[in-house]
């Protein structure tokens, strides 16, 4: 396990559930993607409801049912690493959002001893 620094960036890519890349869901090949460069963490969300640009709103109550649900992936790490994949999301990511801002790294250790 690396030690960070304390001052990291938080790197959050919106995109949709049904997003693929190569066949697979787009979410889980970020996350792998992160991993395979070292990066210290990454961790996806599924959101209950939810609006990108194009303003259609992708909800889980019944009568809206939506199978896009909305896929928030948070991935943490120092400048220089989270810019290692910054190119894989500009191939990859079609459309959503990504933002970066900067994060107060109060603690990074995993519960294995």
């Amino acid at each position: 396990m690396k030690k960070l620094p304390e001052n990291g960036l938080l790197l959050r890519i919106l995109i949709g559930e049904d997003d693929l890349y190569k066949g697979k869901p787009l979410y889980e090949q970020i996350v792998l993607k992160a991993r395979e460069l070292h990066i210290a963490g990454a961790t996806v969300f599924r959101g209950i409801m939810g609006f990108g640009a194009d303003s259609m709103i992708h909800s889980s109550k019944i009568l809206q049912l939506s199978e896009d649900m909305p896929i928030v992936i948070e991935i943490i790490d120092i400048e220089e690493n989270i810019n290692k994949i910054i190119p894989f999301l500009e191939e990859t990511v079609k459309g959503g959002l990504i933002t970066i801002e900067k994060a107060k790294i109060i603690k990074h250790s995993s519960s294995k001893i």
